[in-house]
């Protein structure tokens, strides 16, 4: 039996490997989706010994199938968000204190002490809709900053701008958390120099701006918040692990987390660092649904097990994956 304390106390890439093959074989026997998956591409759970044999399940399941790994009723339903008409991804969490701790412990682990920080968050369109495991966790954070000026803001601009600059000029250690575009309207209302406020982004044009590349958009968010590095946060719905990057878009791992880098012609074999594939991503805390998921996104591994984020695949693109979907 796995338990919470075998994937939160993970301290090396060898027991990380060791838990991850175990967690690998009670999936197959308790995920009738997975195992049904890895019985699709004749797999056979006693042969595999390494990270790189285990079969990533196509994130897409997640929009078909309730993937989940016990008989459990669910706790907490988790969607993700889409344009009218689009089939959205349910996860189906059975244990939604693995979740709790999984953000916890990673924010600590990059940040320390919430308790350190007033936690500003600027997530309209997550706010605007049911289901949203981003909106759980800043809530969470929010309550766990014991800081009165902790808060949600919508679109109440002019507010958060005054509360931005106050807290800052006191000194206060801040972090803003924010949707892209809705970071993008707050700049161009108001210029900013801050000192003391760590600007995180989340990702995410949904719908409202032209998708930019990376660079481009750091720059503008640098020199609108007059900060010189923005911090960016990787989380999706099917997973209940966030890397974090703290700088330059170079995203790290917590320990029970993990990223291998797909070939984008063939889905079952992988590149090595520093070239571009498709980002398979290992969630240990995800242990009562799938923790081995292949994404939609396109990425870059780097030897020290960082990562970067490039984009995302056009449909048509995801050769391998497509050919996988049951």
């Amino acid at each position: 039996m796995i338990t919470a304390n075998d994937i939160f106390t993970i301290s090396s890439q060898k027991q990380f490997e060791k838990i991850a093959l175990k967690v690998f074989r009670f999936q197959h026997e308790n995920n009738k989706v997975y195992r049904d998956f890895c019985d699709f591409l004749n797999v056979n759970p006693q042969q595999v010994k390494s990270l790189q044999q285990i079969p990533f399940l196509p994130i897409q399941f997640f929009k078909s199938h309730e993937v989940v790994s016990n008989t459990d009723p669910a706790e907490v339903t988790f969607t993700s968000s889409g344009t009218t008409g689009m089939i959205t991804s349910r996860h189906l969490v059975t244990d939604v204190t693995l979740y709790e701790e999984s953000y916890r412990k990673g924010f600590s682990q990059f940040y320390g002490n919430i308790e350190d920080y007033v936690v500003l968050a600027l997530l309209p369109s997550y706010l605007e809709r049911e289901g949203s495991s981003l909106i759980y966790m800043v809530e969470d954070l929010i309550k766990l900053s014991n800081q009165p000026e902790s808060g949600f803001y919508l679109h109440n601009h002019g507010e958060l701008t005054q509360k931005l600059l106050e807290l800052d000029e006191a000194g206060q250690n801040t972090i803003l958390i924010g949707v892209t575009y809705a970071l993008l309207d707050l700049i161009e209302k108001q210029s900013f120099n801050l000192q003391n406020t760590i600007i995180m982004e989340t990702g995410g044009m949904k719908g409202k701006r032209k998708e930019m590349i990376r660079e481009e958009l750091h720059e503008q968010l640098c020199k609108g918040f007059g900060v010189s590095s923005i911090h960016s946060e990787y989380g999706m719905t099917e997973l209940l692990g966030q890397a974090y990057s703290l700088g330059e878009g170079i995203f790290e791992c917590p320990n029970w987390m993990n990223i291998l880098i797909r070939d984008p012609e063939d889905a079952l074999t992988y590149v090595n660092d520093g070239k571009t594939g498709g980002i398979n991503v290992i969630d240990l805390a995800n242990i009562n649904s799938c923790s081995f998921i292949a994404t939609q996104d396109l990425g870059k591994k780097y030897p020290n097990n960082s990562f970067e984020v490039l984009g995302r695949f056009d449909n048509s693109d995801i050769r391998g994956c497509n050919l996988m979907v049951l």
